[in-house]
């Protein structure tokens, strides 16, 4: 496992590393600590292995999906296998619940709005082309000088310490304050804006099992911690349809939405931006630091990067590859009965997709731990999805990430390992170190080169 960090202190992990198929477990207390070495014996023995009585309905399956090509082959084809996510809104939508009554029931701005918005699969496509593609899709590379300030703002702040804990005070505030930014929302904000959009992962964090199932207690608490946000979101909603400005907020506010042929309600509007603080944050925030331990792990590469931006692009994507920043997500049934890998998957099964360890494939990935600049389709990793439904944001985080190290190399000669480090990740899917301890030596002679003009998305 020559990409996992060596020195990740397993004996500190409440559960035991995994050497044959019935020591697997991805979801139990600790697992994130062994993930690699579980992919290893899953591949090798049951690349779709079966959850008794993990369905979405009593007496169905789950099934996780640990092959690149199965999982691609599951999410680029949403009508075969739909997510669970638009087949609740479809039901909603065809009971005729509207956006208000669902937002009543179940609390959620992102899935009320959904009913109105998108319920089917065009709508979907419609949506994202009309609605987010302008400010976090196609057009995301309009805030290149925008996030390369606020990534020197933020070197600013440490770049004479000559050591720094990267995660909060890089990797974390980065995609925080280009967020607000793009949405239209004071810089002042942010820490409140942080604590809603933890409470809002909250299920893919201290959720249990698959299906990120959380107890009754803690269900009100995420509730009590979002007190409010749906308040914030329409005071500002109501201000910038009367004062409009270059962001995305006063865009939602004004466009006419062609797929239906009207404006949004403020409703709408507020479920858009519940989805780019859910999506928005978390992805890049992992794979930045995770990154930055590749370069530590890789004597040398910091150097070659440094002198060779055209290869920045590589280093992020095979970054993103080898060390995904959501390991996996239970997000689509079987709408018939299917095969994969030789094993029979019913109809109504719960399919839990492994983006990690579909991206660390060697079927799809020649040497898959290797860090390869040279790698032929680089992109072909789906730590985004792919297809259709492929993450919104998916160029935002791209263009940040290549901004941010475009900015780091050009003002540090080198990074290393600090003291301090534990190693241990966060709970949950995403994999996320909790603390990062980093030294570098400041550049006497920094370059200019990331601004941004070497960036490529394609």
């Amino acid at each position: 496992m020559a990409s996992y960090p060596k020195h990740i202190n397993h004996e500190r992990s409440p559960m035991a590393c995994p050497v044959e198929l019935a020591d697997v477990d991805l979801f139990g207390v600790g697992a994130q600590e062994h993930w690699y070495e579980a992919y290893e014996i899953l591949h090798r023995e049951a690349p779709v292995l079966r959850l008794a009585g993990g369905g979405v309905t009593p007496g169905t399956d789950a099934f996780v999906l640990t092959k690149h090509a199965d999982v691609a082959r599951v999410v680029k084809d949403p009508e075969r296998f739909p997510t669970l996510t638009q087949t609740r809104v479809g039901g909603w939508a065809a009971e005729g619940m509207s956006a208000e009554d669902t937002f009543t029931k179940f609390r959620s701005l992102m899935q009320a709005s959904m009913v109105s918005l998108r319920p089917t699969q065009e709508l979907y496509i419609r949506h994202r082309k009309e609605l987010t593609d302008p400010w976090v899709g196609t057009g995301a590379m309009r805030h290149r000088e925008m996030i390369t300030k606020h990534a020197n703002d933020l070197l600013d702040e440490w770049i004479d310490d000559g050591e720094v804990e990267f995660i909060s005070r890089f990797a974390r505030p980065l995609p925080q304050r280009v967020m607000a930014t793009i949405l239209g929302f004071p810089l002042a904000d942010i820490p409140q804006l942080a604590e809603w959009g933890d409470a809002v992962v909250t299920p893919f964090v201290h959720g249990s099992g698959h299906k990120h199932e959380m107890a009754p207690e803690q269900m009100t608490q995420m509730l009590g911690r979002l007190e409010g946000f749906q308040d914030y979101i329409y005071e500002h909603v109501r201000a910038k349809r009367l004062d409009p400005q270059d962001d995305m907020v006063s865009f939602l506010c004004d466009v006419h939405y062609d797929a239906l042929d009207r404006k949004l309600t403020d409703l709408e509007i507020a479920g858009i931006v519940h989805a780019m603080i859910l999506g928005g944050l978390e992805t890049t925030q992992y794979a930045l630091e995770e990154q930055a331990q590749l370069l530590c792990e890789r004597p040398g590469m910091f150097e070659q990067l440094r002198h060779d931006r055209s290869k920045v692009r590589a280093f992020t994507e095979e970054g993103m590859r080898m060390r995904s920043p959501t390991h996996g997500l239970s997000t689509r049934i079987t709408s018939r009965d299917e095969e994969f890998q030789g094993v029979t998957v019913p109809a109504g099964s719960l399919l839990h997709l492994r983006f990690g360890a579909a991206n660390v494939d060697a079927d799809e990935f020649e040497c898959p731990f290797d860090l390869d600049l040279d790698r032929v389709g680089v992109t072909r990793h789906v730590a985004f999805s792919t297809g259709p439904r492929v993450c919104p944001g998916a160029n935002l985080s791209r263009v940040e990430q290549q901004i941010a190290w475009g900015v780091l190399l050009d003002r540090i000669d080198s990074i290393e390992y600090g003291e301090g480090n534990d190693w241990m990740h966060q709970p949950g899917i995403m994999l996320g170190t909790l603390r990062l301890h980093l030294r570098f030596t400041r550049s006497d002679s920094p370059m200019t080169l990331g601004t941004g003009r070497n960036i490529s998305i394609a």
